[in-house]
């Protein structure tokens, strides 16, 4: 049977390295990758066109997906993951701001439905009593998903989040990280928070999965479990993973994520109801481990 070509979109990350080079490969398959910078841009024709046979998807950006019934299934695979208690900023010669303070202030976010932006408000709800509803969210660009209606406030065009914050014209941005003396981190030591949060919770934020089309899961499951085969070699390839495994691989390593944020997802109206993690998978994908 002649080899598949597959259409593919993956950031460049250290761990897929092997198989962006050539490294590592597949019998049944090809992967035709298509750069994009930042790796989001890809989302937006991804969900809206299945523009790809294989794409790094968010997972606020998948769930949102899934509820209007996009043809898409999701693969256990991280490619992004990281504690996100640094992505929340302020200006430093404001007053010390703590979460509760940011009740009845502006702030920015790229896009409501960003997923490092819902981990930090599911945060800021659930750890620290915050009522995202009392405050007035400020956006720069639109969904992915262009069903969900978008109901902040939107930047004027053209303008740049952090640079706002600078002016005065955002009191705190969430999502963004930076080295500008200018500003601060909204939690003072974000390290020392993000190993409180992880020793209460034992939940690894994942920000980027893997998705395939419906059409490829369904035609050839046999590709699809070997490219989450070939994905998992060069994850292994890559060294050890770190502690907490921040990469997490598999439907049960990916479960507790996976929860936390359907969770913080159905809290933040960004769903319509919450759904059972197997519900994310299909039958080619919801036993890979």
């Amino acid at each position: 049977m002649e080899k598949l070509r597959l259409r593919t979109v993956l950031g460049n990350h250290p761990h897929i390295q092997a198989v962006k080079r050539g490294e590592l490969c597949s019998e049944l398959f090809d992967l035709d990758f298509t750069e994009f910078t930042p790796t989001n841009t890809a989302f937006k024709p991804m969900v809206r066109e299945q523009a790809f046979d294989v794409c790094e998807m968010a997972i606020v950006t998948y769930l949102m997906a899934r509820a209007h019934g996009k043809p898409l299934v999701l693969l256990p695979a991280a490619m992004v993951g990281r504690f996100q208690h640094g992505h929340a900023l302020y200006r430093a010669d404001q007053d010390p701001l703590v979460p509760g303070d940011l009740e009845g202030k502006r702030v920015g976010t790229r896009s409501f439905t960003t997923t490092t932006g819902a981990w930090m408000r599911g945060i800021l709800a659930n750890d620290h009593g915050v009522n995202l509803d009392r405050i007035n969210w400020v956006t720069f660009e639109d969904p992915h998903v262009a069903e969900y209606v978008d109901r902040t406030e939107r930047a004027p065009k053209g303008s740049a989040i952090i640079e706002m914050l600078k002016r005065g014209e955002l009191d705190a941005v969430l999502g963004e990280t930076s080295s500008d003396p200018a500003l601060r981190p909204l939690f003072a030591d974000p390290a020392a928070e993000a190993t409180r949060w992880y020793a209460r919770h034992g939940v690894v934020p994942v920000n980027h999965l893997v998705v395939v089309t419906e059409q490829l899961a369904t035609s050839r499951p046999d590709v699809v479990r070997s490219l989450y085969d070939l994905l998992k070699r060069a994850k292994a390839s890559a060294g050890p993973a770190s502690v907490p495994d921040l990469l997490p691989f598999g439907v049960e390593a990916n479960r507790k994520p996976l929860e936390r944020m359907i969770d913080y997802c159905a809290q933040q109206a960004l769903i319509p109801r919450r759904v059972a993690v197997d519900e994310l998978f299909n039958a080619t994908t919801r036993d890979l481990n």
